[in-house]
Protein backbone atom coordinates (compact mmCIF):
# COMPACT_ATOMS: atom_id res chain seq x y z
CA UNK A 1 0.00 0.00 0.00
CA UNK A 2 1.30 3.70 -1.00
CA UNK A 3 1.02 6.21 1.41
CA UNK A 4 -0.90 9.28 0.18
CA UNK A 5 -0.21 12.92 2.34
CA UNK A 6 -2.45 15.66 1.37
CA UNK A 7 -2.73 18.82 2.28
CA UNK A 8 -5.68 22.09 1.45
CA UNK A 9 -5.40 24.14 -1.43
CA UNK A 10 -6.29 27.76 0.25
CA UNK A 11 -7.29 29.44 -2.76
CA UNK A 12 -9.57 26.61 -3.99
CA UNK A 13 -11.74 25.97 -0.64
CA UNK A 14 -13.42 27.29 1.56
CA UNK A 15 -15.08 26.86 5.30
CA UNK A 16 -18.15 27.94 5.89
CA UNK A 17 -21.07 27.66 8.48
CA UNK A 18 -24.41 29.46 8.73
CA UNK A 19 -26.72 30.24 11.85
CA UNK A 20 -30.15 31.60 12.26
CA UNK A 21 -30.49 35.57 12.75
CA UNK A 22 -34.16 36.92 14.60
CA UNK A 23 -35.24 32.99 13.75
CA UNK A 24 -35.84 33.74 10.18
CA UNK A 25 -33.27 34.82 8.00
CA UNK A 26 -29.77 32.69 7.78
CA UNK A 27 -26.27 34.40 8.26
CA UNK A 28 -23.61 33.30 6.21
CA UNK A 29 -19.83 33.52 7.55
CA UNK A 30 -16.24 31.59 7.10
CA UNK A 31 -12.84 31.07 8.43
CA UNK A 32 -9.95 32.54 5.99
CA UNK A 33 -6.90 30.86 7.54
CA UNK A 34 -7.19 27.35 7.63
CA UNK A 35 -5.41 24.12 7.39
CA UNK A 36 -5.28 20.60 7.58
CA UNK A 37 -3.28 17.32 6.34
CA UNK A 38 -4.67 14.13 5.26
CA UNK A 39 -2.84 11.18 5.19
CA UNK A 40 -4.27 7.73 3.30
CA UNK A 41 -3.45 4.34 1.84
CA UNK A 42 -3.37 3.83 -1.97
CA UNK A 43 -5.94 7.64 -2.39
CA UNK A 44 -8.60 5.44 -0.83
CA UNK A 45 -10.87 8.14 1.02
CA UNK A 46 -12.45 5.75 3.67
CA UNK A 47 -8.75 5.68 4.51
CA UNK A 48 -7.69 8.50 5.69
CA UNK A 49 -6.65 10.63 8.81
CA UNK A 50 -7.99 14.29 9.43
CA UNK A 51 -6.80 16.90 10.97
CA UNK A 52 -7.93 20.10 10.37
CA UNK A 53 -7.29 23.67 12.30
CA UNK A 54 -8.72 27.25 11.42
CA UNK A 55 -7.48 30.52 13.21
CA UNK A 56 -10.83 32.12 15.04
CA UNK A 57 -8.78 35.23 14.31
CA UNK A 58 -10.04 35.10 10.89
CA UNK A 59 -13.66 34.58 10.99
CA UNK A 60 -15.40 36.69 8.47
CA UNK A 61 -19.47 37.12 8.29
CA UNK A 62 -19.13 40.20 5.81
CA UNK A 63 -19.59 42.39 8.48
CA UNK A 64 -16.63 44.19 10.67
CA UNK A 65 -19.04 44.75 13.57
CA UNK A 66 -20.18 41.36 14.04
CA UNK A 67 -16.79 39.86 13.61
CA UNK A 68 -15.29 41.72 16.15
CA UNK A 69 -18.67 40.47 18.44
CA UNK A 70 -17.61 36.81 17.44
CA UNK A 71 -14.23 37.00 18.48
CA UNK A 72 -15.07 38.67 21.83
CA UNK A 73 -15.39 36.32 25.17
CA UNK A 74 -19.23 36.66 24.02
CA UNK A 75 -18.79 34.06 21.53
CA UNK A 76 -15.35 33.01 20.42
CA UNK A 77 -12.88 34.36 22.95
CA UNK A 78 -10.09 34.59 19.83
CA UNK A 79 -7.44 36.06 22.44
CA UNK A 80 -7.65 32.82 25.03
CA UNK A 81 -8.78 30.50 22.23
CA UNK A 82 -7.26 31.33 18.98
CA UNK A 83 -7.74 27.56 17.08
CA UNK A 84 -10.55 25.59 16.23
CA UNK A 85 -9.58 22.39 15.71
CA UNK A 86 -11.00 19.27 14.35
CA UNK A 87 -9.38 15.52 14.35
CA UNK A 88 -11.10 12.78 12.75
CA UNK A 89 -11.71 9.22 14.41
CA UNK A 90 -13.89 7.29 11.97
CA UNK A 91 -14.76 6.92 8.35
CA UNK A 92 -17.83 5.60 7.02
CA UNK A 93 -18.31 4.53 3.65
CA UNK A 94 -22.16 5.13 3.29
CA UNK A 95 -21.57 4.58 -0.89
CA UNK A 96 -19.26 4.73 -3.82
CA UNK A 97 -19.15 8.69 -3.01
CA UNK A 98 -20.44 9.11 0.61
CA UNK A 99 -18.88 9.12 3.58
CA UNK A 100 -20.01 9.90 7.34
CA UNK A 101 -16.39 10.91 9.11
CA UNK A 102 -16.42 11.48 13.05
CA UNK A 103 -14.32 13.32 15.09
CA UNK A 104 -13.52 15.23 17.82
CA UNK A 105 -14.63 19.18 16.97
CA UNK A 106 -12.58 21.49 19.36
CA UNK A 107 -14.08 24.84 20.02
CA UNK A 108 -13.23 27.05 23.48
CA UNK A 109 -11.12 23.89 25.02
CA UNK A 110 -14.53 22.26 24.50
CA UNK A 111 -14.03 18.97 22.80
CA UNK A 112 -17.11 16.90 20.97
CA UNK A 113 -17.84 14.15 18.92
CA UNK A 114 -19.09 15.38 15.64
CA UNK A 115 -20.29 13.25 12.74
CA UNK A 116 -19.97 15.23 9.04
CA UNK A 117 -21.15 14.15 6.27
CA UNK A 118 -18.80 13.92 3.16
CA UNK A 119 -18.91 14.12 -0.85
CA UNK A 120 -16.04 12.91 -2.23
CA UNK A 121 -15.52 13.98 -5.46
CA UNK A 122 -12.87 11.81 -6.68
CA UNK A 123 -9.25 12.33 -8.03
CA UNK A 124 -8.21 14.72 -11.00
CA UNK A 125 -4.65 16.06 -12.37
CA UNK A 126 -4.28 19.55 -12.91
CA UNK A 127 -2.83 21.65 -15.97
CA UNK A 128 0.67 21.59 -13.31
CA UNK A 129 0.88 18.19 -12.86
CA UNK A 130 -0.10 18.19 -9.66
CA UNK A 131 -2.83 15.57 -8.24
CA UNK A 132 -5.90 16.62 -6.85
CA UNK A 133 -8.83 15.86 -4.86
CA UNK A 134 -12.46 17.09 -3.97
CA UNK A 135 -14.34 16.85 -1.65
CA UNK A 136 -17.51 18.71 0.14
CA UNK A 137 -18.64 18.32 3.72
CA UNK A 138 -21.88 19.79 5.21
CA UNK A 139 -23.00 18.99 9.49
CA UNK A 140 -24.74 20.80 11.83
CA UNK A 141 -23.51 21.33 15.57
CA UNK A 142 -25.37 22.92 18.67
CA UNK A 143 -23.15 26.67 19.15
CA UNK A 144 -24.17 26.55 23.01
CA UNK A 145 -22.45 22.74 23.90
CA UNK A 146 -18.70 24.88 22.89
CA UNK A 147 -19.99 27.33 25.13
CA UNK A 148 -21.24 29.75 22.52
CA UNK A 149 -24.13 30.74 24.81
CA UNK A 150 -24.10 34.82 24.26
CA UNK A 151 -27.69 35.48 22.87
CA UNK A 152 -30.66 38.37 22.75
CA UNK A 153 -33.90 38.13 23.58
CA UNK A 154 -36.44 39.74 21.35
CA UNK A 155 -39.53 41.96 21.62
CA UNK A 156 -41.51 39.87 19.73
CA UNK A 157 -40.42 36.63 21.56
CA UNK A 158 -37.46 34.45 20.34
CA UNK A 159 -33.79 34.48 20.78
CA UNK A 160 -31.54 37.07 18.47
CA UNK A 161 -29.02 34.05 17.23
CA UNK A 162 -30.13 30.49 16.73
CA UNK A 163 -28.27 27.61 18.46
CA UNK A 164 -27.76 25.33 15.61
CA UNK A 165 -25.08 25.75 13.21
CA UNK A 166 -24.86 24.45 9.79
CA UNK A 167 -21.16 23.85 8.71
CA UNK A 168 -20.25 23.69 5.03
CA UNK A 169 -17.11 23.19 3.18
CA UNK A 170 -15.79 23.14 -0.35
CA UNK A 171 -12.50 21.59 -0.32
CA UNK A 172 -9.64 21.11 -2.96
CA UNK A 173 -6.77 18.88 -1.67
CA UNK A 174 -3.52 18.76 -3.40
CA UNK A 175 -0.95 15.87 -3.30
CA UNK A 176 2.25 16.47 -1.48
Amino acid sequence: MAKSNWTIDPSHSEIGFKVKHMMFTNVSGKFNDFQATITNEDDKFETSQIAFSAQVDSIDTNNVDRDTHLKSPDFFDAENFPIISFKSTGINKLNENVFEVSGDLTIKNVTKNITLEVVYSGLMKDPWGNTKAGVSLSGKINRKEFGLTWNASLEAGGVLVGEDTKLAAEVQLIRE
